[in-house]
């Protein structure tokens, strides 16, 4: 076993950069953040990365290591012994400095999609849900908004539509709200317009890449087109629709929620 791996990480800025080359003594359980960690202690203190919990719980060390999007604090040494590793800031969003990128356009959308909105008949008083319910809009919360399903989305990433899709994370964050069994707001419209969900074309590279493992494209994604499709573009349900024999769902429309309430304050 080799004592020492070598790093190539990026050093640059938005005005460009390139890779610079750096030798780590190895260490048992070695992760690729320790490895920029000990660049940063003992040979460049200069280098910027993002990180906080070193858990894989925060989402903030998020970069491409060779090629890849993934959390340094997950990414083992050892997955890349006999070659170099190369990390590399995530290549969709603009780069600050080295390994951090600015992501602020993510929040910047996430507040478009309103809250919960109760109904009427649920307001002020305690959910009791289906345990089935539950399950279905639990897997969206262990988002921890590490951006490296925005990061893989070829929409975004090869094409930079962020004028006309709002990425996976956000199509998490609208299914936890589309399907929740006491959510009053029809977010369709939002969906197919702004959101542009249908630009996805389920090719499950988000999926892939999710490090708390959520089924992005099947669980949220195919769903949201689903019922995009049935309202929009299902010629049998809108003629049964018309005739009166399915009735739509009466939900309240995204226009009507006070400006005040569909306002999400975060971080930047």
């Amino acid at each position: 076993m080799a004592d020492t791996i070598i790093l190539k990480v990026y050093r640059g800025d938005a005005e460009g950069g390139e890779l610079h080359t750096y030798e780590v003594p190895k260490s048992p359980h070695m992760v690729v953040l320790d490895a920029i960690h000990h660049i940063q202690r003992n040979q460049e203190p200069s280098l910027a990365c993002r990180w906080n919990c070193k858990a894989a719980k925060c989402g903030s060390c998020s970069a491409e290591i060779n090629g890849m999007p993934r959390l340094m604090c997950k990414a083992q040494v050892d997955d890349y012994a006999g070659g170099e590793i190369i990390v590399t800031p995530m290549h969709t969003f603009p780069i600050i400095k080295d390994l951090v990128t600015d992501v602020s356009w993510n929040y910047r959308v996430s507040s478009k999609i309103p809250p919960l909105v109760p109904k009427p008949e649920y307001a002020d008083k305690p959910f009791n849900l289906q345990q089935i319910d539950v399950d279905r809009v639990q897997e969206f919360r262990k988002c921890i908004e590490c951006f490296l399903c925005q990061d893989v989305c070829h929409v975004l990433r090869e094409h930079q539509r962020t004028d006309g899709f709002f990425g996976p994370r956000q199509m998490v964050k609208i299914a936890s709200l589309e399907m929740h069994p006491m959510d009053n707001l029809n977010r369709r419209e939002q969906l197919k317009n702004e959101g542009g969900v249908g630009f996805c074309n389920i090719t499950k590279c988000c999926t892939e890449v999710c490090p708390e493992h959520i089924h992005i494209t099947d669980n949220a994604i195919i769903p949201l087109k689903e019922r995009v499709a049935d309202d929009y573009f299902d010629p049998v349900q809108g003629l049964l629709r018309k005739i009166g024999i399915i009735k739509r769902e009466r939900k309240q429309p995204l226009d009507s929620v006070p400006n005040e309430q569909t306002k999400i304050h975060r971080p930047v």
